[in-house]
């Protein structure tokens, strides 16, 4: 579904992603990781289409994403949800309002239309009954859900989540990390997960891959990541399992 080939891209004049090259099988949960700042989330922007690389291309289901004017560009971001690392909410909106935000702008869709869309995925989330509550009234991990609701709103082929656990709690986080897997059986979506929690990277991944000085060192299944003898791969998901039992 996604194909990255030899991107560049440099932020705050310091060279990040430096000819890093991926795939992403249709069907597939894969999950992205490497130390802060190694570009997990840059690379996340540029696939959903709201960055460019300098180098290199990226393409979804065979058409190049570098070219595309806006029209074409916003059909394919219609296929595509994204969950903020922050969720990104209106606060002056209610939870039903955010969750419908994209229906009422980008569709002709009836209000009673949206309104009942917007129940279905808030059920799926776990959050029936929240609809007129504000962001301000949620918790952090009723937020991450709404704002899971709001990206799986138009049914995309391919689910982008920015750091899904971060900020929460160890009960929440298993929360989330079973809803991800659950999306994913439900609406069959792909999913590109970046997150450097090694919990919910190997609860949620069919595949991993780690970046590392701007390129991807290794791909492969969970298990594979785990017995990797590359000395980068032990030294991080070593020391992550070390953080998170202390």
């Amino acid at each position: 579904m996604i194909l990255i080939k030899d991107i560049w891209k440099s932020f705050d004049q310091k060279e990040v992603l430096r000819g890093l090259s991926l795939q992403v099988p249709a069907g597939e949960t894969l999950v992205i990781m490497g130390r802060s700042g190694c570009g997990k989330s840059l690379l996340l922007k540029m696939i959903a289409g709201l960055l460019c690389p300098e180098r290199g291309e990226i393409f979804y289901n065979g058409q190049g994403l570098n070219n595309l004017n806006r029209q074409d560009m916003n059909r394919i971001r219609n296929k595509i949800g994204f969950l903020f690392q922050s969720a990104a909410l209106f606060d002056f909106m209610t939870v039903s309002e955010n969750v419908g935000f994209m229906l009422s702008q980008h569709t002709k869709m009836s209000r009673l239309e949206i309104e009942r869309i917007v129940t279905e995925k808030l059920s799926l989330v776990d959050l029936s009954g929240t609809e007129s509550l504000k962001p301000a009234e949620l918790s952090g991990g009723m937020r991450k859900r709404v704002g899971l609701a709001r990206a799986i709103v138009s049914d995309p082929d391919l689910i982008l989540y920015d750091e899904p656990t971060t900020g929460l709690d160890p009960i929440t986080c298993v929360e989330i990390n079973n809803l991800i897997n659950n999306l994913h059986e439900t609406l069959e979506a792909t999913s590109v997960v970046v997150t450097h929690d090694i919990d919910s990277a190997f609860s949620v991944a069919t595949r991993i891959a780690m970046i590392h000085q701007g390129r991807t060192i290794i791909d492969g299944t969970p298990d594979e990541i785990m017995n990797s003898t590359d000395p980068h791969v032990q030294e991080f998901v070593s020391q992550e399992f070390r953080n998170q039992s202390i």
